[in-house]
């Protein structure tokens, strides 16, 4: 029988926050992967775990994953794990879960602490609803596209940030999402001088324009208000006459029923009301 992956999540600061099960896989386990072995050593050094150690990391996640399902397919256990957090989540592993998905090997989590989770939570945002985009593209185009994106977003906002590139990203932010908008900067997180500040885009760039960002981020921005995205729909279509607005949504791909829905939503009337219009607009089409 094939052995299990273990998915562990690790301490993201404090090394008292890992949870006594992880403890127990890791010292069980066959082997250990690990992202960077010289930072994972500490923590396992802590819990006097012995666990023979290998690096996994995303320049060899290919050919060592390749090695670790051998392992596993041998009846070997494997728990993987990361420098901080969850593996796999902007981190190596879905590489190694996907391989192991394909053999049939067991794949299970021994869940703990989550950057984004724990920033999220202290943000003081809504969190309802959020979104996690990890690290922005550093491609310019992709880059681009990303923040297209981002500016319509009406939930919450989650993203990575290293302390090099932190100034040019607020300030990309800034510029695509409005100097007003929200953002609470996390740093630190369950260490001894954990920060989590939360000021507009503008007061961020000023901030950080005559400081040295020190750390790695968390950035949790304020979605778009739901009035703005409704006062932004709106003024895309005023211009527009129902049978424009209708083609609009049919040029997306919706079906006409589900365009005249649509439409019939943006501008608050009944869907009768689209529909004598497109009869009308029919008509007069008809006598041209």
């Amino acid at each position: 029988m094939a052995g299990t992956l273990y998915l562990v999540g690790t301490p993201i600061g404090n090394l008292e926050d890992i949870s006594m099960r992880a403890v127990r896989v890791l010292k069980e386990a066959d082997l250990i992967a690990a992202e960077d072995t010289r930072t994972s050593r500490r923590l396992l050094d802590a819990y006097e775990i012995t666990t023979p150690l290998t690096s996994y990391h995303k320049f060899n996640e290919e050919e060592k994953g390749n090695a670790l399902v051998g392992r596993l397919l041998s009846g070997e256990s494997v728990a993987l794990i990361t420098d901080a957090g969850m593996p796999a989540i902007s981190d190596p592993g879905e590489i190694l879960v996907r391989k192991c998905r394909d053999s049939h090997i067991p794949v299970t989590a021994v869940p703990g602490p989550s950057a984004c989770v724990t920033a999220l939570a202290l943000s003081g945002a809504d969190t309802r609803r959020f979104v996690f985009e990890g690290f922005l593209p550093q491609e310019t185009k992709e880059k681009k596209e990303a923040l297209a994106r981002l500016k319509g977003e009406t939930r919450t906002i989650i993203l990575y940030e290293a302390p090099h590139r932190l100034r040019k990203t607020l300030s990309e932010l800034k510029d695509a999402l409005g100097e007003d908008r929200s953002v609470a900067l996390a740093r630190e997180l369950t260490k001894k001088f954990e920060e989590v500040e939360r000021m507009a885009l503008s007061e961020a760039c000023l901030r950080f324009g005559t400081s040295d960002p020190r750390g790695e981020y968390v950035l949790v921005i304020d979605g778009k208000s739901p009035e703005q995205a409704a006062r932004e729909r709106a003024a895309a279509w005023e211009s527009l006459t129902i049978p424009e607005h209708v083609a609009h949504y049919e040029a997306q791909g919706l079906s006409r029923k589900d365009a005249m829905k649509a439409a019939a939503k943006d501008r608050s009337v009944t869907k009768r009301d689209i529909y004598a219009a497109m009869l009308e607009n029919d008509d007069r089409t008809a006598h041209i």
